[in-house]
Order: structure tokens, then sequence, then C-alpha cells
């Protein structure tokens, strides 16, 4: 009987080995960058970037880009935002980065997408009541503010914009528009030829989809797809 257990101790100590090999570690997500909208700054996006945390993203891979809403032309901004998106893969170490924008946030992300080289940067876009082409409500303050002329039907920023394709690139896009929104009109702008578009399914107000929990669980498992 001891003979015939010899031959069967190469196989449990291969066996043990194998058991007590390491797992592997599960690779970091892209850095998410959140572009907020006028009027705005990096704290509207305190709720979501916490539930963003809950759900297991570290804490250094989720960035807010502040910048000038009302006096900076969308060109102008694009080119900032360009050089802060380089700043982020360079302290992270990543590829590639995966933004989010709100409202006005939207345009200059896209211009750079489109005009700034940012296809080969960026893995996911994700736009949240954006006026990608256009919001009537901007001509309210279009005499005075230049946030406002970029966001009012037709342009130059979204003639440009939307001439071509309206999602280039390798990245993968998707909008999410409510029509409760009081600031976006028509409520179906923010829609984009070829982006996965979500019509909420709650009646949200415009600054609702940047606290909604059910709009970012949606926008998160976007951005793992």
């Amino acid at each position: 009987m001891r003979r015939a257990l010899v031959p069967l101790l190469p196989f449990l100590l291969a066996a043990t080995a194998l058991g007590t090999a390491p797992a592997r570690a599960t690779p970091a997500p892209n850095p998410v960058i959140f572009v907020h909208g006028r009027n705005a700054g990096p704290g509207v996006w305190d709720g979501m970037r916490a539930g963003f945390v809950r759900a297991g993203y570290p804490e250094d891979r989720l960035d807010a880009w502040s910048y000038d809403t009302s006096r900076s032309t969308n060109e102008v901004l694009a080119g900032e935002f360009a050089a802060h998106v380089d700043a982020v893969l360079a302290r992270t170490g990543a590829a590639k980065a995966d933004i989010v924008a709100h409202s006005l946030g939207s345009l200059p992300s896209r211009w750079y997408l489109a005009f700034g080289g940012g296809t080969a940067k960026v893995a996911h876009w994700a736009s949240l009541a954006g006026p990608n082409h256009g919001t009537t409500v901007a001509y309210l303050c279009a005499l005075w503010d230049q946030g406002c002329r970029d966001m009012t039907p037709g342009s130059y920023v979204l003639s440009h914009l939307d001439a071509g394709p309206e999602t280039p690139g390798p990245v993968r896009y998707a909008t999410w528009w409510s029509s409760c929104d009081e600031q976006i009109a028509p409520v179906s702008s923010t829609a984009l030829a070829g982006a996965v578009n979500t019509r909420t399914a709650a009646c949200l107000k415009h600054n609702d989809l940047l606290t909604d929990a059910t709009v970012a669980e949606q926008v998160r498992a976007f951005l793992a797809g």
C-alpha cells in the first residue's frame, strides 16, 4: 500500500502549489474626467464622484476640470482641456481617459475629440443634458455670454461639430436626456448619431441628471463596458 501512494505525491504537491498561487490584480479603471456646465464648478460632481468611489473606483482615478464658462471661446477651452487630459494621463500612467460632461461641458470636450486629437486618448465620452445640437434657451444670454453664444442653434461651434461625424473615432459615445429638462430646448438636442442615447425614465430637471442615482449607475456601467 505504501508503494502505491508514492506516485500520487507529485500530483498532490502540484495541487497544493496551484492552490497557493496569488490572484491576478484587477486592472485599474481609466481615469474619469468630469466636466461641469455653465455657471458651475467641480463641486457639482461631488455626489456622483462619491458613488464612483463606493462602486470601487480609486479616488486618484477621479478628476474634475474647471474652466471659464462665460468669456473663453470653445476652441480655447478645448485646447485647455487637451492639456488637462494630458496631465491626468501623465499623473495616472493610463493610456486613455473617460469623460463625463454635463450641459455646456459637452461642447469643449466634443471639440477636443473632433479637432484636437482626443480620439486617441479617450475611451468613453458621456454627455448628460448636453446642448449637442443647440438650445433656444441660450438666446436669453447670448448677447453677453460666450458660453451661451456657443450653445445657440447653428452657432459657429455647433455648425462645425455637427458638420462631420457626430461621434468620430473609436471612442464610445453615450448621452442621457430628460423630457423634463427646462434648459435644453428641444430636449432631443442632446442625442447624437452613433451614440447610445438614453432618455431618463424619471422626469428630471436639467441639474437633476447630476445627482440621479439611476443615471449615475448607468454612466458607470457604460464606462465599464
